[in-house]
């Protein structure tokens, strides 16, 4: 018997930023929305188009490069939150409108501050309103699995009968058990008369745990759309992860009453290129991508693998994209093969400045490293800027001195509005004293949130990558650098951060709901 289509709905480029600290900027989620499209992804939804000039260009950005996914902007019920979003999406060559408005009683009393009947009415007015602009449009009941039944099947009949065709039923604050979760989605569709008009879909936060479990009940149950993102990033908790729903729903085929059409190769590339460019590193005993998802430490799991694969391992490393393959080009290797690699790792520059630019730290890499592994390339990649970017600050040179019984020290070289400067401090380790030393030039006034450092393969000329974040006034940027040099990655890493501030990418949310 045919199984019904799951539908892929991701939401890493708008709940996935949300995560404190997460932002990215308009060309990094292009690039994030091209790997999700190669991965076959339904739907997209590439931001709030109207929570900021910088939301909005990256919504239409994703709009224009994306073709083989619907791509979605999250609106509030006003119509003007609903306009711009159907401004932002214009380019689409498949858009789709997802507005939603808080049902639950203690969401409509403290945070609406509507009597119900006005909710029901805002939301008919939203949906009918999208409807005239666009041909496909979504409606959240926020906080569903906290909202009134009655008032949960009053409020969906007649967004239904409004020309809403997908109704999400949010587990918002990851309060669901996935039995009375699953049940509640049943009992909806088995309820509403025009039910059969509309694909039911959950998105479910973590905070308990039970993102994932959560939302497969609701499959079982009848949802057929789930909205996840990539290694479960978003605000709090995280929601629940594509990778973990999209292989229980491969890997579980006698069970699960669907199909998915996501290329699951992809899944450990895209994993790793949003872990980059957001700053937040995958847990090595993370399902399907964390490092040690297919290690085996135990003799008696070696040896069982070894005679037989299946004895411990349910999934192959390499359907979900895991593999040893190493570049296998050196510093005299021509720019055609390096820029077809990174084609075969979703990394597409149509720009020759920066392919130039890509290169040439390939080159450098190659001085350093005897193999170049996909990882590498990865970390490389982070660090080239769009070319129409100009760099207020960059990397000239390093020394730093650190001996066992003196203060460590650094001096450091940048160029800063193209004239080079030279600054020297002493620190508590070699990489405070660089940073102090950045500091003594840029004065920039921002303080350091997170520092974090990973090796990006192993060995000991492995790249050090290196996140840090930074905040200014309200605004937060992330800042990437890999070297095989762990400090220089370092400052690499801090005046990446310092160039986004200086570039005023701002992390807003005037939404922090669905």
């Amino acid at each position: 018997m045919a199984k019904d289509r799951l539908i892929i709905f991701d939401t890493t480029l708008r709940d996935g930023e949300q995560s404190p600290g997460a932002s990215m900027t308009r060309d990094e989620k292009v690039r994030i929305a091209k790997m999700l499209e190669k991965m076959g992804v339904d739907v997209i939804e590439a931001g709030f188009a109207i929570a900021s000039v910088g939301d909005f260009e990256s919504v239409r950005a994703v709009a224009e490069a994306v073709r083989g996914s619907t791509i979605c902007s999250l609106a509030r019920t006003g119509a003007e939150d609903i306009d711009r979003a159907a401004e932002a999406l214009r380019p689409a060559e498949s858009g789709r409108i997802h507005t939603f408005i808080a049902t639950s009683p203690i969401h409509m009393e403290y945070k609406l501050r509507m009597a119900p009947d006005n909710v029901v009415e805002r939301a008919v007015a939203a949906v009918k309103h999208a409807r005239n602009l666009i041909g496909d449009v979504e409606f959240s009941c926020e906080d569903a699995s906290r909202s009134e039944y009655d008032f949960l099947c009053r409020i969906i009949e007649q967004v239904i009968d409004a020309g809403a065709r997908t109704i999400n039923l949010p587990d918002t604050v990851g309060y669901g058990e996935p039995g009375e979760y699953g049940a509640m989605v049943a009992r909806l569709m088995n309820s509403i008369p025009n039910a059969d008009k509309a694909i039911f879909s959950v998105h479910c936060h973590n905070d308990l745990g039970l993102a994932v479990a959560n939302s497969l009940s609701a499959v079982m149950h009848g949802a057929r759309q789930v909205e996840c993102t990539i290694n479960g990033l978003g605000e709090r908790a995280g929601n629940a992860s594509l990778e973990e729903l999209v292989m229980a729903v491969r890997t579980r085929a006698d069970i699960f009453p669907v199909e998915v059409s996501v290329d699951a190769t992809q899944i450990v590339p895209t994993s790793r290129l949003v872990s980059s460019i957001t700053g937040f590193p995958v847990q090595p005993n993370k399902a399907i991508v964390g490092a040690n998802a297919f290690a085996h430490e135990s003799g008696i799991h070696q040896d069982g693998v070894l005679k037989h694969r299946e004895t411990y391992e349910i999934m192959r490393a390499e359907d979900v994209g895991w593999n040893a393959n190493k570049l296998v080009l050196g510093k005299h290797s021509g720019r055609a093969a390096f820029k077809a690699r990174l084609g075969e790792l979703g990394i597409t520059l149509d720009n020759q400045a920066a392919l130039n630019l890509a290169f040439t730290r390939f080159k450098e890499l190659a001085d350093k490293k005897h193999e170049i592994f996909d990882e590498d390339l990865q970390a490389l990649m982070s660090e080239v800027q769009p070319a129409e970017r100009e760099l207020r600050y960059s990397f000239a040179g390093l020394e730093a001195i650190s001996r066992t019984g003196s203060k460590p020290h650094a001096n450091i070289e940048l160029v800063i509005d193209g004239e080079t400067q030279q600054a020297s401090a002493d620190g508590d380790g070699p990489v405070d004293a660089a940073f102090k030393a950045v500091e003594m030039l840029v004065s920039s006034g921002a303080n350091l949130l997170l520092y974090s450092v990973n090796a990006i393969t192993s060995g000991t000329d492995s790249q050090g990558e290196v996140q840090v974040r930074l905040e200014k006034n309200g605004t937060i940027a992330n800042g990437n650098g890999a070297d095989t040099d762990i400090i220089v990655a370092s400052v690499k890493a801090y005046l990446d951060a310092l160039n986004l501030l200086d570039a005023g990418v701002l992390k807003a949310h005037p939404q922090r709901g669905v």
